[in-house]
């Protein structure tokens, strides 16, 4: 908010542009990718779509109602930002070129959703932090030592215990990195900032289904399993239209959409479980 009143932006494009950059969902991804757990691989940006459209919007709408009137073209660059990651992996295989394509569209989504929330109110200009390079440097390397300690923890649980790769990196995995979300989208709605509240939300999906997702293919090619094909896949892309449609239906999220969201999610985490027994 500081940043956005500094340079006389509305919040919500701010947010949008920035939000999503979280390291700790790609250092997941690239981890465990670089240790042959491709579906565990694609845990952190398709379950972890489904975990931020479904579970941490409706907790976050439970907790506090999220008030904001979405125009209609935030609504469609939301509804379409998971859209080339879902026509890239229908045939269960995410190259390195598919990589390049979905950092090229990542561009271009996040410049579309940031203008069109040009039109939300602006912020006051607040004093900023300081040392925020040394903090982000810090917790880079933070990030750094963590992932790789994640990366080969993944790994054992897979071989000792016989988890599916899917099954733990679309649910476990994407719910354990992305659960402080709920806190970063919560706190806004309480003060009234539904926009910022959803600028979240959708930000950072558009960072996950393109610029992680394009970053962990560039990084090592994932072949994607059935069930990472038949459910998570397109389970990404779907839950996006449904917070699209629930936030647009009814100006923001109320305590009911919230606990249809959450409905939904605990019933794709059950299909989850069975599609793995």
């Amino acid at each position: 908010m500081a940043t956005a009143g500094r340079l006389r932006v509305a919040p919500f494009v701010l947010v949008v542009a920035l939000s999503g950059f979280e390291l700790e969902n790609l250092a997941a991804g690239i981890m465990a990718t670089v240790r042959d757990l491709g579906n565990v691989a694609a845990g952190p940006f398709l379950g972890g779509t489904t975990f931020l459209a479904l579970a941490v919007a409706g907790l976050s709408a439970l907790a506090s109602p999220l008030r904001a009137a979405l125009p209609a073209s935030t609504v469609a660059w939301t509804v379409v930002a998971p859209l080339p990651l879902v026509a890239l992996g229908w045939d269960s295989h995410l190259s390195r070129v598919d990589g390049a394509l979905l950092l090229g569209w990542f561009w271009v989504a996040l410049a579309g959703l940031a203008y069109s929330g040009r039109g939300f109110p602006p912020s006051l200009p607040q004093r900023g932090r300081r040392l925020v390079a040394v903090r982000m440097l810090a917790g880079l390397a933070v990030l750094t030592g963590a992932g790789e300690v994640l990366g080969e923890g993944l790994r054992r649980t897979v071989e000792r215990l016989g988890v599916s790769e899917s099954l733990l990196g679309n649910t476990a995995v994407a719910a354990a990195v992305e659960a402080e979300e709920v806190g970063r989208v919560a706190v806004p709605a309480r003060r009234g900032r539904g926009d910022v509240a959803l600028a979240n939300v959708v930000g950072t999906i558009v960072h996950f289904s393109a610029f992680n997702a394009g970053v962990i293919a560039l990084v090592r090619p994932i072949e994607l399993d059935w069930a990472t094909r038949h459910l998570h896949l397109p389970m990404a892309a779907l839950s996006v239209a449904v917070l699209a449609v629930a936030s647009s239906a009814g100006a923001g999220l109320s305590r009911r959409d919230g606990a249809l969201l959450l409905a939904a999610y605990a019933a794709y985490v059950a299909a989850s479980i069975v599609l793995a027994v």
